[in-house]
């Protein structure tokens, strides 16, 4: 219920480390991918988004 100081203390667990492929900080610890490039998760690099390109 409080999100102060004290629940400041809890914060010990990581939920990203260092990707093998792209080396962002970005590889997730829980869900074993990278939410950077997609490593884990598909053979293909994660690039070119719809929300990237700045519609005309």
């Amino acid at each position: 219920m409080v999100k102060g100081t004290p629940s400041m203390g809890k914060r010990q667990k990581r939920s990203h480390m260092r990707c093998r492929r792209c080396g962002s900080h970005s590889f997730s610890v829980h869900g074993k991918y990278c939410v950077a490039c997609g490593f884990g998760k598909s053979r293909r690099m994660r690039k070119d988004f719809r929300w990237r390109k700045k519609k005309p």
